[in-house]
C-alpha cells in the first residue's frame, strides 16, 4: 500500500508561511514598542524641562477666620520671576480665598511665608500651580 501525503514534510523546505508571519508580527510589535517608549520619554522630558518654576507647600497655619499663613518653598531659575497661585477651602470644600504670589528674588530656591486673606475660616490649602511671570500682557 502506498501512503498518501498532504503537503511537504515539515521543516524540510524552510519556514512555513505561518512562521514567517509570526516573525514579521514580532518585529513590527518590537518596533512599535520602541517607538512608543521613545514618545513617552520625549513627552516626559519636555514636561520636566518646561517646568522652570515649581513650588511646594511646607505647612500652613490658620491665624484667624480671615487669614492663613502659608510656608512655600519655590524652586526656579535664579534670574526668573515666578508667580504661584494658592487657594484655601473651608471644611465644606468651598473656596474661601485665592491669591497669586510673586517671587522675584535672585535665588534658585526661595523659602517664604505668605499671608492669604480669606472670606471665612479655612480648613485646607492648595497650591494650584506656578509659572514664570509674564509682564506686559
Amino acid at each position: 500500500m502506498s501512503a498518501v501525503r498532504e503537503g511537504l514534510p515539515e521543516g524540510r523546505y524552510g519556514r512555513s508561511a505561518d512562521e514567517r508571519a509570526d516573525r514579521k508580527l514580532k518585529i513590527v510589535g518590537a518596533a512599535l514598542g520602541v517607538v512608543l517608549l521613545g514618545v513617552i520619554g520625549w513627552i516626559g522630558w519636555d514636561y520636566m524641562a518646561g517646568q522652570s518654576v515649581s513650588a511646594e507647600v511646607i505647612k500652613f497655619q490658620v491665624v484667624s477666620d480671615t487669614e492663613v499663613k502659608v510656608h512655600l518653598e519655590v524652586r526656579k531659575e535664579a534670574s526668573a520671576t515666578g508667580v504661584c497661585t494658592v487657594t484655601s477651602q473651608d471644611k465644606e470644600h468651598g473656596e474661601v480665598g485665592r491669591a497669586d504670589f510673586t517671587f522675584a528674588q535672585s535665588e534658585a530656591r526661595v523659602d517664604e511665608v505668605v499671608s492669604l486673606k480669606t472670606t471665612a475660616r479655612a480648613a485646607m490649602i492648595e497650591l494650584v500651580g506656578c509659572q514664570p511671570a509674564t509682564f506686559g500682557r
